[in-house]
């Protein structure tokens, strides 16, 4: 790689002294990475660039405490950005720390997005601690194309070690984050788990090696969630009446506000009060969608903590609640969530879990497969836009009836197949395994298609056909037929163009594969 000397003078003769300076602005962003992304010292690195490039730094847009996984959440960069393509931009070049700062998008395009929309308004961008001059050769394009590449890995690649790292604590028996809730109180441990202290609501640990745990709180505390149960499951009052109750003592909620359906309907559910750790209900890993987990993927350790509640108790009230709601039918569900979408014009988790005479929201979710499969029941559409989840749902139901083409193909072509009713792993001609993958097609916000494709890397096929989907993921737009033994990555990212590396593999339709397992006579061949 060829490492340019900026302290030369440059071909004109001329030091950058005695050049005109060029005015230009700077970009630094930090989020919680190591100290050599802090914004003094990426501006250290700018300005020395600036001094022995020409360049006077005539304004500086800092996002400090930012992630680079999206766009959104960072003022200055959409600030620059507006102000360059609105004409406000007094500057001709925005000098950045090195290709990391723009974001450490998991669609590179998104960084590249970002110097085009620049660029087209005639601001060039340097990159001030890399080892290439940003000049639009070749060679810098694909330095940079590679170096966008490996920032969103390196974000992938640590999203992974901090999960894994949070549910081993969980595991282990550890809280982690969120406020303990009514009746419990954050106590920290060090690292041979000796007491310290109890953690006051905002307060956090501050040593690495210490740890947090659940404790029963007050006593006081305590005998409230008892009585809640109580009351719930031996006097068979619903949740509305209690929080009537408490509210009438004058008894407050742990956020000091008084006691409504849903707060007591999450004590009521919460398995916290028997002492066990569950974690992963939902995620949002790399920002990218809010996801809820089915639960055979919570990560969980039963009984970690000292528990307030009796497990019979706790059975109980969770049997109740199941219970009341499947003595509605379907009609009656949809019916009684259309009647609170009426009087709040909006539904969430939160608003169902509060609605008096209302099943819950994870009644909902199981009874119609989703909470998004009930709004749509009920002619609601969110404000977020969930579509993703409905395409998903649509290709897992189109999979039986591709997979039967395919094997009708391969049998029409003569091959023989057999079908794994478990894992769908296709044996063809006793000689080789096939399994399919069906791909959802993206549209990136600059309007490129793109893929993510997810080997089988438990079933390990010697073959594995993947079906991309067009726009829209109504139809198929091509097909991959991927040998095990050239495939060295459990995550395939692929854009409309991927190179002969990959699209040497890449076929408008199966007919190569059928012909893979035509069968020919011996007198034919010869």
């Amino acid at each position: 790689m060829m490492v340019i000397d900026w302290s030369q003078k440059a071909s004109d003769g001329k030091s950058s002294a005695e050049r005109p300076q060029i005015r230009a602005a700077a970009y630094v962003r930090m989020s919680t990475e190591h100290q050599k992304y802090s914004t003094d010292n990426q501006i250290a690195v700018i300005r020395r660039y600036a001094e022995k490039t020409g360049f006077e730094i005539v304004r500086t847009y800092a996002d400090e405490g930012k992630s680079g996984l999206r766009l959104v959440g960072r003022d200055a960069l959409q600030s620059l950005l507006s102000d360059v393509e609105g004409a406000q931009a007094d500057y001709k070049a925005v000098l950045v720390y090195d290709v990391s700062r723009w974001g450490r998008f998991q669609d590179p395009d998104e960084a590249a997005e970002i110097e085009l929309r620049c660029k087209r308004q005639g601001i060039l961008v340097h990159y001030c601690a890399e080892q290439f001059e940003n000049d639009g050769s070749m060679g810098s394009s694909i330095i940079k194309t590679v170096k966008r590449a490996m920032a969103g890995e390196y974000s992938r690649e640590l999203s992974v070690k901090v999960f894994n790292g949070q549910a081993n604590l969980i595991r282990l028996g550890y809280r982690q984050g969120g406020v303990p809730g009514f009746g419990l109180r954050r106590q920290l441990i060090d690292q041979h788990g000796n007491p310290k202290s109890e953690l006051s609501r905002g307060e956090h640990k501050s040593i690495a090696t210490d740890r947090v745990i659940l404790v029963p709180g007050p006593e006081r505390e305590v005998l409230v969630v008892r009585r809640i149960y109580d009351l719930f499951v031996v006097q068979d009052r619903v949740e509305a009446e209690i929080a009537e109750a408490l509210n009438a003592e004058g008894t407050l909620t742990d956020l000091d506000r008084p006691w409504s359906r849903g707060a007591v309907h999450q004590v009521l559910i919460n398995e916290k009060y028997v002492g066990n750790n569950v974690w992963g209900r939902t995620s949002f890993k790399l920002k990218q969608a809010h996801v809820k987990n089915p639960e055979s993927e919570w990560v969980r350790a039963d009984g970690a903590f000292e528990g307030i509640v009796p497990h019979e108790l706790f059975q109980r009230a969770r049997t109740i609640i199941a219970a009341r709601a499947e003595r509605l039918s379907d009609d009656a569900m949809l019916q009684k969530l259309a009647e609170v979408l009426e009087k709040q014009g909006y539904l969430s988790g939160l608003i169902i879990d509060e609605a008096d005479d209302c099943p819950s929201s994870s009644s909902y979710s199981h009874r119609f497969g989703s909470l998004l499969r009930a709004y749509a029941l009920v002619g609601f559409a969110p404000d977020r836009d969930y579509r993703y989840l409905e395409v998903n749902r649509a290709l897992r139901r189109m999979y039986p009836k591709l997979l039967e083409e395919i094997i009708q193909g391969l049998q029409a072509a003569g091959g023989t197949v057999l079908q794994n009713p478990e894992t769908d792993l296709l044996t063809i001609n006793e000689e080789f395994t096939a399994s399919l993958v069906v791909v959802r097609c993206l549209r990136t916000s600059a309007g490129a298609l793109r893929w993510k494709v997810r080997l089988d890397t438990a079933l390990k096929p010697d073959l594995t056909v993947v079906l991309r989907m067009g726009p829209g993921n109504s139809e198929p737009y091509d097909y991959y037929l991927l040998p095990l033994l050239d495939m060295h990555e459990a995550v395939l990212r692929l854009c409309e163009f991927n190179g002969l590396s990959l699209d040497a593999y890449r076929c408008e339709s199966l007919s190569r594969f059928y012909a893979m397992t035509a069968r020919r006579s011996l007198m034919e061949v010869a």
